[in-house]
Protein backbone atom coordinates (compact mmCIF):
# COMPACT_ATOMS: atom_id res chain seq x y z
CA UNK A 1 0.00 0.00 0.00
CA UNK A 2 1.38 3.63 -0.59
CA UNK A 3 0.62 6.87 0.76
CA UNK A 4 0.74 10.00 -0.48
CA UNK A 5 2.25 12.11 1.63
CA UNK A 6 2.98 16.26 2.22
CA UNK A 7 5.52 16.80 4.66
CA UNK A 8 4.65 21.25 5.21
CA UNK A 9 7.14 22.99 7.48
CA UNK A 10 6.60 27.05 8.35
CA UNK A 11 10.01 27.15 8.94
CA UNK A 12 12.56 26.56 6.09
CA UNK A 13 15.23 23.63 7.05
CA UNK A 14 18.52 23.64 7.78
CA UNK A 15 20.48 26.74 6.08
CA UNK A 16 17.25 27.82 4.54
CA UNK A 17 16.23 28.86 8.05
CA UNK A 18 19.13 30.86 8.99
CA UNK A 19 18.90 32.43 5.46
CA UNK A 20 15.53 33.66 5.66
CA UNK A 21 15.95 34.58 9.60
CA UNK A 22 19.31 36.32 10.33
CA UNK A 23 19.20 38.98 6.93
CA UNK A 24 15.73 40.17 8.32
CA UNK A 25 17.24 40.62 11.92
CA UNK A 26 20.40 42.24 10.83
CA UNK A 27 18.27 44.87 8.87
CA UNK A 28 15.87 45.31 11.54
CA UNK A 29 18.83 46.45 13.52
CA UNK A 30 20.32 48.65 10.90
CA UNK A 31 17.31 49.98 9.93
CA UNK A 32 16.25 51.34 13.37
CA UNK A 33 15.99 54.79 13.41
CA UNK A 34 17.94 57.31 15.55
CA UNK A 35 15.45 59.22 17.69
CA UNK A 36 15.88 62.74 17.93
CA UNK A 37 14.43 64.99 20.35
CA UNK A 38 10.98 67.38 19.49
CA UNK A 39 12.43 70.59 18.00
CA UNK A 40 10.40 73.27 20.25
CA UNK A 41 10.68 76.11 17.89
CA UNK A 42 7.26 77.48 18.28
CA UNK A 43 6.73 77.10 14.50
CA UNK A 44 4.61 73.78 13.24
CA UNK A 45 6.94 71.70 11.57
CA UNK A 46 6.20 71.39 6.95
CA UNK A 47 5.38 67.83 6.17
CA UNK A 48 7.57 66.46 3.59
CA UNK A 49 5.90 66.34 0.30
CA UNK A 50 4.60 62.30 -0.68
CA UNK A 51 5.82 61.47 -4.63
CA UNK A 52 2.64 61.51 -6.78
CA UNK A 53 0.91 58.12 -7.37
CA UNK A 54 0.27 57.46 -10.66
CA UNK A 55 -3.57 57.31 -11.49
CA UNK A 56 -3.70 54.16 -13.65
CA UNK A 57 -5.60 50.90 -12.43
CA UNK A 58 -3.64 48.57 -10.37
CA UNK A 59 -1.26 45.41 -11.16
CA UNK A 60 -2.01 42.61 -9.10
CA UNK A 61 1.52 41.54 -6.71
CA UNK A 62 2.27 39.18 -4.03
CA UNK A 63 2.00 42.25 -1.66
CA UNK A 64 -1.30 43.81 -2.97
CA UNK A 65 -2.15 45.94 -5.86
CA UNK A 66 0.54 48.31 -6.92
CA UNK A 67 -1.39 51.22 -8.77
CA UNK A 68 0.78 51.76 -12.89
CA UNK A 69 -0.42 53.89 -15.36
CA UNK A 70 0.77 50.87 -17.81
CA UNK A 71 -1.90 49.02 -20.07
CA UNK A 72 -0.09 45.85 -19.86
CA UNK A 73 2.85 45.42 -17.45
CA UNK A 74 4.96 42.06 -16.29
CA UNK A 75 7.98 42.55 -13.65
CA UNK A 76 9.48 38.77 -13.31
CA UNK A 77 13.02 37.74 -11.59
CA UNK A 78 14.91 36.01 -13.92
CA UNK A 79 16.65 33.33 -12.14
CA UNK A 80 13.58 31.88 -10.20
CA UNK A 81 11.04 32.94 -12.64
CA UNK A 82 8.98 34.76 -10.16
CA UNK A 83 6.10 37.06 -10.80
CA UNK A 84 6.57 40.28 -8.87
CA UNK A 85 3.70 42.21 -10.73
CA UNK A 86 1.22 41.44 -13.65
CA UNK A 87 -1.58 43.38 -15.33
CA UNK A 88 -3.06 41.85 -18.27
CA UNK A 89 0.63 40.31 -18.95
CA UNK A 90 -1.16 37.21 -21.01
CA UNK A 91 -3.66 39.61 -23.25
CA UNK A 92 -2.30 39.81 -26.96
CA UNK A 93 -1.22 43.42 -27.33
CA UNK A 94 0.25 45.17 -30.26
CA UNK A 95 4.03 45.15 -29.75
CA UNK A 96 5.30 47.77 -31.68
CA UNK A 97 9.32 47.62 -32.12
CA UNK A 98 9.68 45.17 -29.15
CA UNK A 99 8.72 42.66 -31.60
CA UNK A 100 12.29 43.27 -32.82
CA UNK A 101 13.45 41.46 -30.25
CA UNK A 102 11.77 38.26 -32.38
CA UNK A 103 13.74 39.07 -35.54
CA UNK A 104 16.98 39.52 -33.21
CA UNK A 105 16.64 36.27 -32.05
CA UNK A 106 16.29 34.69 -35.58
CA UNK A 107 19.44 36.49 -36.98
CA UNK A 108 21.45 35.53 -33.39
CA UNK A 109 20.15 31.65 -33.98
CA UNK A 110 21.63 31.96 -37.68
CA UNK A 111 24.87 33.41 -36.47
CA UNK A 112 25.37 30.72 -33.78
CA UNK A 113 24.52 28.14 -36.51
CA UNK A 114 26.95 29.22 -38.98
CA UNK A 115 24.37 30.69 -41.61
CA UNK A 116 25.35 34.31 -41.41
CA UNK A 117 28.81 35.39 -39.85
CA UNK A 118 28.96 39.08 -38.07
CA UNK A 119 31.26 40.42 -41.39
CA UNK A 120 28.50 38.56 -43.81
CA UNK A 121 27.73 41.76 -45.96
CA UNK A 122 24.25 41.76 -47.33
CA UNK A 123 21.92 43.52 -49.82
CA UNK A 124 19.83 46.76 -49.38
CA UNK A 125 16.59 45.91 -51.89
CA UNK A 126 14.44 49.52 -52.85
CA UNK A 127 11.89 47.97 -50.05
CA UNK A 128 14.10 47.89 -47.16
CA UNK A 129 15.48 51.37 -48.78
CA UNK A 130 11.72 52.95 -48.86
CA UNK A 131 10.57 51.55 -45.27
CA UNK A 132 9.01 54.45 -42.95
CA UNK A 133 9.16 54.93 -39.59
CA UNK A 134 12.30 54.60 -37.39
CA UNK A 135 16.01 53.96 -39.74
CA UNK A 136 18.86 53.14 -39.85
CA UNK A 137 19.40 55.22 -42.82
CA UNK A 138 20.56 52.65 -45.53
CA UNK A 139 21.29 53.28 -49.09
CA UNK A 140 19.60 51.16 -51.83
CA UNK A 141 22.09 48.92 -53.60
CA UNK A 142 23.99 49.10 -50.88
CA UNK A 143 25.90 46.33 -48.84
CA UNK A 144 25.92 46.41 -45.40
CA UNK A 145 27.79 44.16 -42.35
CA UNK A 146 25.43 42.04 -40.56
CA UNK A 147 27.06 43.32 -37.02
CA UNK A 148 25.96 47.16 -38.31
CA UNK A 149 22.46 45.72 -39.50
CA UNK A 150 21.73 44.21 -35.63
CA UNK A 151 23.07 47.56 -34.68
CA UNK A 152 20.66 49.20 -36.54
CA UNK A 153 17.89 46.96 -35.22
CA UNK A 154 19.10 46.78 -31.94
CA UNK A 155 20.42 50.65 -30.74
CA UNK A 156 18.44 52.65 -33.57
CA UNK A 157 15.98 50.34 -33.92
CA UNK A 158 15.81 50.54 -37.95
CA UNK A 159 13.09 49.37 -39.95
CA UNK A 160 15.15 49.13 -43.08
CA UNK A 161 18.10 46.99 -41.48
CA UNK A 162 15.00 44.59 -40.15
CA UNK A 163 13.85 44.07 -43.54
CA UNK A 164 17.61 43.99 -44.85
CA UNK A 165 17.98 40.89 -42.41
CA UNK A 166 14.33 38.91 -43.16
CA UNK A 167 15.03 39.33 -46.51
CA UNK A 168 18.24 38.00 -46.43
CA UNK A 169 17.00 35.17 -44.20
CA UNK A 170 13.87 34.29 -45.93
CA UNK A 171 13.88 35.43 -49.42
CA UNK A 172 10.93 38.21 -48.09
CA UNK A 173 9.40 39.45 -45.15
CA UNK A 174 6.64 37.91 -45.53
CA UNK A 175 8.42 34.66 -45.36
CA UNK A 176 10.65 35.81 -42.58
CA UNK A 177 7.21 36.67 -40.73
CA UNK A 178 6.19 32.87 -41.06
CA UNK A 179 9.39 32.03 -39.68
CA UNK A 180 9.22 34.12 -36.40
CA UNK A 181 5.91 33.20 -35.85
CA UNK A 182 7.24 29.13 -35.97
CA UNK A 183 9.79 30.37 -33.83
CA UNK A 184 8.10 31.94 -31.48
CA UNK A 185 6.17 29.04 -30.55
CA UNK A 186 8.72 26.27 -30.66
CA UNK A 187 10.61 28.86 -27.63
CA UNK A 188 6.91 28.36 -25.79
CA UNK A 189 5.46 32.62 -26.62
CA UNK A 190 1.60 30.93 -26.65
CA UNK A 191 0.12 34.72 -27.62
CA UNK A 192 2.69 35.75 -30.60
CA UNK A 193 1.71 36.00 -34.25
CA UNK A 194 4.09 38.43 -36.14
CA UNK A 195 3.29 39.66 -39.29
CA UNK A 196 6.45 41.49 -40.09
CA UNK A 197 9.99 41.99 -38.70
CA UNK A 198 9.80 45.93 -37.59
CA UNK A 199 6.55 46.45 -35.38
CA UNK A 200 4.60 47.64 -37.77
CA UNK A 201 0.84 48.18 -37.05
CA UNK A 202 -0.82 45.28 -38.09
CA UNK A 203 -3.96 44.10 -36.68
CA UNK A 204 -2.67 40.14 -36.28
CA UNK A 205 0.25 41.90 -35.46
CA UNK A 206 0.66 40.94 -31.41
CA UNK A 207 2.24 39.39 -28.67
CA UNK A 208 1.97 39.58 -24.54
CA UNK A 209 3.82 40.75 -22.28
CA UNK A 210 4.74 37.27 -20.73
CA UNK A 211 5.81 36.49 -23.60
CA UNK A 212 8.41 39.40 -24.23
CA UNK A 213 9.61 38.93 -20.91
CA UNK A 214 10.22 35.08 -21.96
CA UNK A 215 11.83 36.26 -25.40
CA UNK A 216 14.00 38.41 -23.18
CA UNK A 217 14.82 35.90 -20.71
CA UNK A 218 16.20 33.43 -23.99
CA UNK A 219 18.25 36.05 -25.62
CA UNK A 220 19.95 36.80 -22.58
CA UNK A 221 20.66 33.27 -21.46
CA UNK A 222 21.03 32.28 -24.77
CA UNK A 223 22.55 34.34 -26.52
CA UNK A 224 25.36 36.46 -24.02
CA UNK A 225 27.89 37.19 -26.32
CA UNK A 226 25.17 39.49 -28.76
CA UNK A 227 23.33 40.50 -25.45
CA UNK A 228 25.88 43.08 -25.28
CA UNK A 229 24.85 45.17 -28.15
CA UNK A 230 21.52 45.81 -26.28
CA UNK A 231 23.69 47.68 -23.84
CA UNK A 232 25.48 50.42 -25.92
CA UNK A 233 23.64 53.87 -26.02
CA UNK A 234 24.49 55.10 -29.59
CA UNK A 235 25.73 54.03 -33.10
CA UNK A 236 27.01 55.68 -36.26
CA UNK A 237 25.92 54.74 -38.97
CA UNK A 238 25.92 57.06 -42.71
CA UNK A 239 27.37 59.53 -40.74
CA UNK A 240 24.27 59.66 -38.59
CA UNK A 241 24.38 59.43 -34.48
CA UNK A 242 21.83 58.04 -32.89
CA UNK A 243 21.12 57.38 -29.54
CA UNK A 244 19.79 54.09 -27.92
CA UNK A 245 15.81 54.67 -27.14
CA UNK A 246 15.67 53.02 -23.87
CA UNK A 247 15.55 55.76 -20.82
CA UNK A 248 16.83 52.70 -18.39
CA UNK A 249 20.24 52.63 -20.00
CA UNK A 250 20.94 56.26 -18.64
CA UNK A 251 19.33 56.09 -15.04
CA UNK A 252 21.65 54.44 -13.60
CA UNK A 253 20.31 51.86 -12.33
CA UNK A 254 22.09 48.56 -13.49
CA UNK A 255 19.88 48.27 -17.02
CA UNK A 256 21.76 46.64 -19.75
CA UNK A 257 18.47 46.08 -22.54
CA UNK A 258 16.49 45.92 -23.99
CA UNK A 259 13.89 47.84 -26.76
CA UNK A 260 11.29 50.07 -26.90
CA UNK A 261 8.08 50.25 -28.86
CA UNK A 262 5.98 52.87 -29.84
CA UNK A 263 2.89 53.39 -32.40
CA UNK A 264 -0.34 55.27 -31.73
CA UNK A 265 -2.33 51.89 -30.98
CA UNK A 266 0.20 50.45 -28.87
CA UNK A 267 1.19 53.46 -26.90
CA UNK A 268 4.67 53.69 -25.39
CA UNK A 269 6.05 50.22 -24.32
CA UNK A 270 9.46 49.09 -22.90
CA UNK A 271 11.17 45.83 -22.46
CA UNK A 272 14.03 46.09 -20.17
CA UNK A 273 16.21 44.17 -18.08
CA UNK A 274 18.32 45.04 -14.79
CA UNK A 275 20.97 43.43 -12.59
CA UNK A 276 21.29 44.77 -8.85
CA UNK A 277 23.39 42.91 -6.20
CA UNK A 278 23.90 40.17 -8.68
CA UNK A 279 20.14 39.63 -8.97
CA UNK A 280 18.37 40.46 -12.32
CA UNK A 281 14.95 41.31 -12.81
CA UNK A 282 13.05 41.87 -16.17
CA UNK A 283 9.77 44.16 -16.50
CA UNK A 284 7.68 44.80 -19.36
CA UNK A 285 4.84 47.52 -19.75
CA UNK A 286 3.57 48.83 -22.85
CA UNK A 287 0.45 51.54 -22.99
CA UNK A 288 1.92 54.02 -21.64
CA UNK A 289 0.90 57.53 -22.44
CA UNK A 290 4.56 58.86 -23.27
CA UNK A 291 8.33 59.31 -23.63
CA UNK A 292 8.50 61.23 -20.12
CA UNK A 293 6.17 58.44 -18.40
CA UNK A 294 7.49 55.26 -20.20
CA UNK A 295 10.88 56.70 -18.30
CA UNK A 296 9.46 57.27 -14.87
CA UNK A 297 7.10 54.16 -14.68
CA UNK A 298 9.91 51.90 -16.15
CA UNK A 299 12.41 53.37 -13.60
CA UNK A 300 9.75 53.40 -10.75
CA UNK A 301 8.64 49.97 -11.07
CA UNK A 302 12.48 48.08 -11.65
CA UNK A 303 12.90 50.04 -8.28
CA UNK A 304 10.07 48.62 -6.55
CA UNK A 305 10.77 44.95 -7.55
CA UNK A 306 14.91 45.27 -6.34
CA UNK A 307 13.49 46.51 -3.32
CA UNK A 308 10.66 44.54 -2.45
CA UNK A 309 11.92 41.37 -3.18
CA UNK A 310 15.12 39.18 -2.75
CA UNK A 311 16.38 35.47 -3.75
CA UNK A 312 17.17 33.39 -0.87
CA UNK A 313 18.90 30.20 -1.25
CA UNK A 314 16.67 27.00 -0.12
CA UNK A 315 18.91 24.11 -0.96
CA UNK A 316 22.11 23.13 -3.41
CA UNK A 317 21.87 20.85 -5.99
CA UNK A 318 22.48 17.85 -4.08
CA UNK A 319 21.75 18.79 -0.58
CA UNK A 320 18.55 16.11 0.87
CA UNK A 321 15.20 17.99 1.15
CA UNK A 322 13.78 14.47 2.21
CA UNK A 323 14.28 10.71 3.26
CA UNK A 324 11.50 8.77 1.04
CA UNK A 325 11.04 5.09 2.20
CA UNK A 326 12.02 2.03 -0.48
CA UNK A 327 10.35 -1.13 -0.47
CA UNK A 328 12.26 -4.09 -1.17
CA UNK A 329 15.35 -1.84 -1.91
CA UNK A 330 19.23 -2.61 -0.99
CA UNK A 331 18.54 0.93 1.03
CA UNK A 332 15.97 1.80 2.96
CA UNK A 333 15.54 5.07 1.93
CA UNK A 334 16.51 7.39 -0.99
CA UNK A 335 17.12 11.20 -0.75
CA UNK A 336 15.36 13.79 -2.53
CA UNK A 337 17.24 16.25 -4.31
CA UNK A 338 16.75 19.41 -6.85
CA UNK A 339 19.26 18.82 -8.99
CA UNK A 340 19.63 22.52 -8.94
CA UNK A 341 20.32 25.05 -6.91
CA UNK A 342 17.12 26.04 -5.39
CA UNK A 343 16.46 29.73 -5.05
CA UNK A 344 13.46 31.18 -4.87
CA UNK A 345 12.02 35.05 -4.33
CA UNK A 346 10.64 36.37 -1.65
CA UNK A 347 9.42 39.70 -0.58
CA UNK A 348 11.61 41.23 1.87
CA UNK A 349 8.57 42.03 4.70
CA UNK A 350 6.99 38.84 4.50
CA UNK A 351 10.33 36.53 4.74
CA UNK A 352 8.96 34.68 8.12
CA UNK A 353 5.20 33.62 6.04
CA UNK A 354 7.13 31.49 3.70
CA UNK A 355 6.15 27.83 3.89
CA UNK A 356 7.77 24.29 2.07
CA UNK A 357 5.78 21.78 1.03
CA UNK A 358 6.92 18.20 0.27
CA UNK A 359 4.90 15.97 -1.88
CA UNK A 360 5.39 12.10 -2.81
CA UNK A 361 4.31 8.78 -2.86
CA UNK A 362 5.71 6.41 -0.52
CA UNK A 363 7.07 3.86 0.01
CA UNK A 364 8.98 3.88 -3.22
CA UNK A 365 9.44 0.87 -5.09
CA UNK A 366 12.73 -0.47 -5.80
CA UNK A 367 14.59 -0.55 -7.82
CA UNK A 368 15.02 3.46 -8.16
CA UNK A 369 17.43 4.81 -10.61
CA UNK A 370 18.92 8.39 -9.70
CA UNK A 371 17.66 10.83 -11.62
CA UNK A 372 14.22 9.34 -11.48
CA UNK A 373 11.53 12.14 -10.48
CA UNK A 374 9.89 11.46 -7.56
CA UNK A 375 8.25 14.45 -5.97
CA UNK A 376 7.40 18.15 -5.73
CA UNK A 377 8.72 21.29 -3.47
CA UNK A 378 6.55 23.80 -3.18
CA UNK A 379 6.78 27.22 -1.75
CA UNK A 380 3.80 29.63 -0.76
CA UNK A 381 2.83 31.96 2.30
CA UNK A 382 0.83 35.03 2.21
CA UNK A 383 2.83 37.57 0.07
CA UNK A 384 5.22 34.95 -1.39
CA UNK A 385 5.32 33.97 -5.27
CA UNK A 386 4.39 30.54 -5.68
CA UNK A 387 6.88 28.36 -6.70
CA UNK A 388 6.90 24.51 -7.43
CA UNK A 389 9.46 22.16 -8.76
CA UNK A 390 10.17 18.90 -9.29
CA UNK A 391 12.44 16.49 -6.52
CA UNK A 392 14.48 13.31 -7.74
CA UNK A 393 15.69 10.65 -6.21
CA UNK A 394 19.58 11.65 -5.47
CA UNK A 395 20.74 8.00 -5.43
CA UNK A 396 20.51 4.56 -7.45
CA UNK A 397 18.38 1.88 -4.83
CA UNK A 398 19.00 -1.76 -6.25
CA UNK A 399 15.92 -3.92 -5.24
CA UNK A 400 16.63 -6.71 -2.92
CA UNK A 401 17.51 -10.24 -3.90
CA UNK A 402 15.08 -13.03 -4.18
CA UNK A 403 15.40 -14.16 -0.65
CA UNK A 404 16.36 -10.78 1.38
CA UNK A 405 12.62 -9.84 -0.53
CA UNK A 406 10.78 -12.88 1.60
CA UNK A 407 11.86 -11.97 4.17
CA UNK A 408 10.89 -7.79 3.78
CA UNK A 409 7.95 -9.02 2.70
CA UNK A 410 6.92 -11.21 5.26
CA UNK A 411 8.19 -7.96 8.01
CA UNK A 412 5.57 -6.08 5.66
CA UNK A 413 3.01 -8.21 6.14
CA UNK A 414 3.46 -8.76 10.06
CA UNK A 415 4.85 -5.25 10.92
CA UNK A 416 3.52 -3.14 8.47
CA UNK A 417 6.80 -1.33 7.88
Amino acid sequence: MTDTISSTRRRLFGAAALALAAPSLARAQQQRPTQRPPQRTGQPQPRQPQPPRPQGSPANTPLGPVDTLARHALIVDFETGATLLEKEADVPMPPASMSKLMTAYVVFEHLRAGRLRLDTELPVSERAWRMGGSKMFVEVGQRVKVEDLLRGVIVQSGNDACIVLAEAISGSEEAFADLLTERARALGLRQTTLRNSTGWPDPNHRMSCRDLALLAARIIQDFPDYYRYYSERSFRFANITQENRNPLLYRNIGADGLKTGHTEESGYGLTASAVQGGRRVILVVNGLPSMRIRAEESERLMLWAFREFENVRLFGAAETVENVPVHLGERDTVPLVAGRDLVMTVPRSWRQEARIAVHYTAPVKAPVARGTELGRLEVSGRGVPQMSVPLYAGADVPRLGFVPRIGASLRHLVFGS
